[in-house]
């Protein structure tokens, strides 16, 4: 078995022989993110694909949604994820006819999908949004009614932003399952064993977890919070792997997960000897329609034109 740093070895020399970009989610292991050349949120990792005009492929180390987004971005590019079982449940909870026949009956309403969606829904919107712009995305759109999902906690959070537009759940209780572990209890416990520490929370948990935050904000969100705060401690509560991704971004402050078993499966699924032999043999290649591409780009750059 090779040791960590022949691969961590092996995999930069197949980046250069290949031109390979490698694209990394904040929940990834630290010992990827490390290999990565960006690590980021969604909206952070989508903004990168858009600019790989340089590279000849792109792995990416995450979920089956987000590689298919890259693929749709960059056409005519091959686009890899080292582990094929690396598939987000919350995705999975809502299908492209899902969302026609909520259209269907909902005719007037627009489609906000959130970026953890499938290609195949993404493509049957008005627009994408993420965790961080998703109110601003909801508040923009041109309807009183708004198709919002997979996730019910984001969409609720959002009503509670942009009161004025009615959201209906697409599905009624489309949720990550991660997010879902975590507990007010766990908010309170925390609190007690790390007073004075800041409480960061992500907007896919439950509403009475969002009450009890001191900010709710996407995983992006937590690494501009951590680096503008005068706070020296930091209760993360997201999965527990991005309390490791800040501590190794900004070694001087403490970061501590809200729950140590909070872990997305297929997030850690992704590991070194994965990464080097999806390089190595061009595994799992990760394709999109380009009915499905074509819808995924103009409702990307819906969002990006909304956002600024």
């Amino acid at each position: 078995m090779a040791s960590h740093s022949d691969l961590v070895e092996r995999i930069r020399n197949l980046k250069k022989q290949k031109a390979a970009l490698l694209l990394c989610h904040n929940y990834q292991r630290v010992e990827v993110q490390k290999v990565s050349d960006h690590v980021g949120d969604s909206l952070e990792l989508c903004l990168a694909a858009t600019k790989a005009s340089d590279f000849e492929e792109i792995v990416f180390c995450g979920v089956d949604f987000m590689a298919e987004s890259a693929a749709a971005l960059n056409p005519g590019k091959r686009v890899l994820i080292p582990s094929r079982s690396a598939s987000c449940e919350m995705a999975a909870m809502l299908r492209a006819e899902q969302v026609r026949e909520a259209k269907k009956d909902h005719p007037d309403a627009a489609v906000v999908l959130y970026i953890n969606s499938l290609a195949e829904a993404k493509a049957e919107a008005d627009v994408l949004c993420t965790s961080a712009n998703a109110a601003e995305i909801v508040s923009k759109v041109d309807a009183d009614e708004v198709l919002f999902g997979p996730d019910r906690n984001l969409g609720i959070y959002v009503s509670g932003r942009v009161p004025e537009k009615t959201i209906i759940h697409l599905p009624s209780d489309g949720c990550c399952y991660v997010h879902k572990m975590i507990r007010p209890e766990h908010v309170l416990k925390a609190r007690t064993d790390h007073p004075g520490a800041e409480v960061l929370v992500h907007p896919e948990c439950d509403p009475d977890v969002v009450k009890l935050a001191d900010f709710t904000v996407s995983t992006g969100g937590m690494v501009k919070r951590a680096l503008d705060s005068s706070a020296k401690e930091f209760v993360i509560g997201t999965e527990a792997t991005m309390a490791q991704t800040l501590a190794a971004r900004f070694p001087r402050k403490r970061f501590y997960p809200i729950l140590e078993n909070a872990l997305c499966r297929s997030m850690q699924e992704t590991d070194l000897g994965k990464l080097a032999l999806s390089l190595e043999r061009d595994v799992f290649e990760v394709k999109v329609s380009r009915r499905v591409a074509e819808g995924v780009r103009r409702v990307t750059q819906r969002m990006l034109d909304l956002s600024g």
